[in-house]
């Protein structure tokens, strides 16, 4: 479709906006970082996140965390956004970029997906594990979302990875959770500012992730694996220990010619968010 695309990430600790047009991003943008935002203050995000918005847009494509109503289009549960429950998202949009239209409301894990999809046009199944606040997935068939759950090809986050000697509780309360090892609150109390760049092959958080890409050949079987989100897109210099451990007697299910890599932007939700808006025809649940 033709014009220009809006697509805002609605996140844990900020929001990002990126506009599109003819495929191409034309500007990106993130407010200023929050903890657990009134309605107001979320409100006040996006708008500050949106200011290089132009004042005709053809649609806006949103990420929101949490359990959503379709029907009702609110969020019912997001443990980091209280904000969120107060309103529509239609009204959010609305209040937050006074644009009136109701968004294409997606997987912020799939809107990550759709953009390296896009960029990359891998062939075969591609995983995209998307590790930031929390930990999501999403699995593409030439760029068509798998899903088990929802808008998920299940919760991968919260998957029971127990790691001897490394008992965790996750956010969710499950014992052994992903998110409690690799989740960004895991990361930053167990190394403080800038924790991806200190991450090492004998450490928790490290040996967490080699479990979960093993458990995900065997249920997906993905011919490409790329981690995004603000935490997989800095693990840049792990790629050659991952990919050493995670083969180590790798179940012979796996595909033997698979790829691991990166992605490299903090705003791939938002710009996939965008393209979802603009190709229309995207399944989204």
């Amino acid at each position: 479709m033709s014009g220009s695309y809006l697509g805002i990430d609605v996140g844990g600790v900020a929001v990002k906006a990126a506009g599109i047009e003819d495929q191409q991003v034309l500007w990106t943008a993130r407010s200023e970082p929050y903890n657990r935002p009134t309605v107001d203050e979320l409100i006040a995000a996006v708008r500050q996140a949106c200011a290089n918005a132009p004042p005709s847009i053809a649609g806006v494509g949103l990420c929101v965390p949490g359990l959503l109503d379709e029907k009702e289009q609110r969020i019912t549960y997001a443990a980091n956004l209280p904000g969120l429950l107060d309103l529509s998202l239609g009204e959010l949009i609305a209040r937050g970029t006074g644009v009136e239209t109701d968004p294409v409301v997606v997987n912020d894990a799939n809107a990550t997906a759709f953009d390296i999809f896009t960029l990359r046009r891998p062939k075969g199944r591609l995983l995209v594990l998307a590790l930031g606040t929390g930990v999501g997935a999403s699995v593409l068939d030439d760029g068509r979302p798998l899903f088990v759950d929802g808008q998920s090809p299940g919760h991968l986050g919260q998957i029971d990875i127990s790691l001897e000697g490394e008992p965790v509780i996750g956010p969710d309360g499950g014992r052994g959770g992903l998110e409690g090892y690799i989740g960004a609150p895991a990361l930053a109390q167990r190394y403080g500012p800038d924790p991806a760049s200190k991450i090492r092959p004998a450490d928790a958080p490290f040996r967490a992730l080699v479990r979960t890409i093993r458990i995900c050949h065997a249920l997906y079987r993905p011919r490409h694996v790329c981690l995004a989100g603000g935490t997989g897109i800095r693990l840049g210099h792990l790629l050659n220990d991952l990919r050493t451990a995670v083969d180590t007697d790798l179940t012979l299910v796996a595909r033997a010619d698979w790829s691991l890599f990166t992605g490299d932007s903090d705003y791939h939700a938002a710009a996939g968010a965008a393209r979802v808006a603009a190709a229309g025809d995207w399944p989204r649940c």
